[in-house]
């Protein structure tokens, strides 16, 4: 931006939120460089240090930050630093690629969306169908739940986060995945991640080719009680 505010990038501004190897980070970072998506991945925040997301951020260029939990410290007090750090980049969107802690109402406050029909603007890739396995974890229990008989499919879904629960909230896009009667547990892992790369994409696609959302005010909100 310009000493007068005034924004001269067109693209969307996305920090993504990771606590693993990166490879969901990796897509996004790929289709922005491509062009197939019209954003720009201005920083990587992790709760994790010495993890594949950072080590891939700082190949391509992009800032890192890393906000490890201190001793005794509350979930709402992690999460306003967290919140902090991330406002810092100034983030139209904020994309939780495997990130593997829950937002309290603290952080999901923080990011309010100006558009009833998005609650925040904060978007989460979740491995599994809109409804099912919240939580982490959720490949490994399709997979066992499939072990027994009760379960053949299992899914991916890209969400808008609300305050309402964990791994819920308007579904941007969502794919059903097959478990087959051969799977092993890495044969059904890597179908889902071959899915959650593909909607990952789509879906920040779809969203980055509307116009930039508006500013709300980027001080801490008191959540909703």
């Amino acid at each position: 931006m310009t000493e007068s505010g005034v924004r001269l990038d067109s693209r969307h501004r996305i920090v993504v939120l990771a606590s693993g190897e990166g490879t969901n980070l990796q897509a996004i970072i790929d289709s922005c460089q491509s062009g197939a998506i019209n954003g720009n991945v201005v920083a990587v925040v992790s709760n994790q240090p010495e993890i594949g997301a950072i080590r891939r951020a700082q190949r391509n260029d992009i800032a890192t930050r890393v906000i490890t939990k201190l001793a005794g410290e509350s979930r709402q007090s992690f999460d306003a630093r967290l919140a902090e750090a991330v406002s810092a980049y100034e983030p139209d969107w904020v994309v939780l690629a495997g990130f593997m802690r829950v937002l309290s109402d603290t952080f999901v406050a923080r990011f309010a969306s100006p558009n009833p029909q998005t609650p925040s603007r904060i978007i989460n890739l979740h491995p599994a169908a809109p409804g099912e396995l919240p939580g982490i974890h959720a490949i490994e229990r399709a997979f066992a739940e499939a072990q027994t008989g009760s379960r053949v499919t299992s899914g991916v879904m890209v969400h808008f986060v609300d305050s309402e629960g964990v791994d819920c909230g308007p579904v941007i896009a969502s794919v059903a995945v097959p478990i087959l009667a051969t799977d092993t547990l890495n044969d059904f892992t890597a179908r889902i991640h071959h899915h959650e790369h593909e909607m990952l994409v789509s879906a920040l696609q779809k969203i980055c080719n509307q116009p930039l959302p508006s500013k709300v005010s980027s001080s801490v909100k008191e959540p909703m009680s």
